[in-house]
């Protein structure tokens, strides 16, 4: 199982505004400061944000994902919304995605270093 991950971004400040709005929804705050990273979570950081001054904006295809669990499909709702206020780009609008052996709700977004983010729930319907 996987403790935590982290991504890199080129401005910590802008950064932070965007994943305390984005993450809000899914039930994660903000509960550690660094000077060079911050880690959000529920309990503790699951999800870190490492400055990295240098960054260039990440890549359309380079494949770069990051997927969050969601309680249901209005979290996955506010997520989106909330991400795209904070100043994230829809990279696929909050909506139901079935596949051959799974049926999920999931919203994407790009933060403002074109990380990947999603959110997701599975319905029981």
């Amino acid at each position: 199982m996987i403790d935590h991950v982290s991504v890199g971004v080129s401005d910590l400040a802008r950064s932070a505004r965007f994943y305390e709005l984005a993450l809000a929804p899914l039930g994660m705050t903000r509960l550690i400061e660094r000077p060079a990273t911050i880690g959000f979570g529920k309990t503790y950081p699951e999800l870190w944000i490492n400055l990295r001054p240098a960054m260039a904006r990440v890549p359309a295809d380079t494949g770069s994902h990051l997927c969050l669990r969601a309680k249901g499909a209005a979290e996955v709702d506010t997520f989106h919304a909330a991400a795209l206020e904070a100043g994230g780009i829809s990279d696929g609008a909050p909506g139901l995605r079935p596949h051959d052996r799974v049926r999920y709700y999931a919203a994407f977004v790009l933060d403002p270093d074109g990380n990947r983010i999603e959110a997701v729930t599975f319905p029981n319907e």
